[in-house]
């Protein structure tokens, strides 16, 4: 294949994905169908199964490319804050802010989290995608709580707190933040949301005593 088609063969895919992805945000999985797919895209039936053997491909597909995204995007915010700033929680928290203002320049709000919808529908695909959720969401439990890890080695928290408990707390507040949003009409509060959970972690850490600091930093080093 020249390099022409194999490009316009990757624009006709992710010109699918582009549809179906914003018909299943406003639809869900099983109120959109391969057919109205088809006719928004242009294509024959046979144009639309060279790209995805059946729905479910097509659903994982989706779901890997919008779990890549969330991922280019907790890299670019998180990555920004770190290149500024070295004391881990004023990292973490600058972070956040970031975050909240990626997801606060959406005009009309977030459009909708599809690893959500794919927990709501979940009956209809199968143990592939599943699974495939459940490693996002564990990825991401992973991600945060090696931010927080490190937090901990230098802080400490003003209640017990277990650490994979407090990363899942993200996601809670960016999926809550989203369904908020959408309910209320109110596309501000998703950044709202994560205000304030950085507010909730701000307040939970202080700063360890030395002693305590340099044993929590050489228990650290160990394991």
């Amino acid at each position: 294949m020249t390099r022409a088609s194999v490009t316009k063969g990757e624009e006709t895919r992710q010109r699918i994905l582009d549809v179906a992805q914003a018909a299943i945000v406003d639809k869900g999985f099983t109120g959109t169908s391969i057919d109205e797919l088809i006719s928004e895209c242009g294509l024959s039936k046979g144009g639309f199964f060279y790209h995805f053997r059946d729905k479910n491909d097509l659903a994982r597909s989706l779901l890997q490319r919008y779990i890549e995204e969330d991922e280019r995007v907790f890299d670019e915010v998180f990555g920004r804050a770190a290149a500024l700033v070295d004391d881990p929680l004023q990292r973490f928290l600058l972070g956040l802010r970031f975050l909240a203002d990626v997801m606060g320049d959406m005009p009309n709000g977030h459009p909708g989290c599809l690893v959500a919808i794919s927990c709501y529908q979940e009956r209809i695909f199968d143990q592939e995608l599943k699974n495939l959720n459940a490693k996002a969401v564990l990825q991401w439990r992973q991600r945060f709580r090696n931010s927080l890890q490190e937090i901990a080695l230098r802080y400490q928290p003003r209640e017990p707190v277990e650490l994979d408990e407090l990363a899942d707390m993200v996601s809670t507040f960016l999926e809550g933040g989203i369904v908020l949003s959408k309910a209320l009409r109110d596309p501000a509060s998703l950044r709202r949301q994560i205000l304030t959970f950085r507010l909730l972690v701000q307040a939970l850490f202080v700063p360890a005593p030395e002693s305590e600091s340099r044993e929590a930093l050489s228990f650290g080093a160990r394991n």
